[in-house]
């Protein structure tokens, strides 16, 4: 998807400010939003690739004035809805609804850590597979416009490169 979350190399956009010493959390609702984001996934609703395009999705006028944490909350939110874990009303009330019923259990302090622990690398590697190129070999990224995610940014699109160890 060429969307507005790929900017790399574009013009007008700007500097990026690198913070020196930058704290892990500007502020307190950083870390729920962070915690929250990771306690979803253990319902096992979406995966990362769907969270990102949740978030690529974002309006370009909205995307471009929140922060990094904002962006999260936000997607999470229409996840959430979109998985039908809560309704708009439930978000905008904070109450649940009537006649709703608890979709899961709630996860249990002693789960959290294998919880966490599978739903970190599920997904993301070929396993067993051999690699599929070698350190030293020259390699051409392909020149795609996916509709989805994806994580090949448009500067890097039909450009040739060397593999690095």
């Amino acid at each position: 998807m060429n969307g507005v979350h790929d900017v790399g190399g574009m013009q007008d956009m700007g500097p990026i400010h690198i913070e020196t010493n930058e704290p892990v959390f500007h502020a307190r609702w950083e870390g729920r939003v962070y915690a929250l984001n990771r306690a979803l996934g253990a319902w096992r609703k979406w995966n990362l690739d769907n969270s990102r395009w949740t978030q690529e999705m974002l309006p370009p006028a909205e995307y471009f004035t929140m922060s990094y944490y904002e962006r999260w909350y936000h997607r999470m939110l229409k996840q959430l809805v979109e998985s039908k874990l809560l309704t708009r009303a439930e978000i905008e009330t904070g109450k649940p609804a009537k006649g709703s019923s608890k979709l899961t259990p709630a996860l249990r302090a002693e789960e959290v850590t294998a919880t966490f622990t599978k739903a970190r690398f599920e997904g993301r590697s070929r396993a067993g597979a051999p690699p599929r190129f070698t350190a030293g070999q020259r390699v051409r990224a392909r020149n795609i416009h996916p509709p989805g995610h994806t994580r090949l940014p448009r500067y890097a699109r039909g450009h040739v490169g060397t593999i690095e160890a």
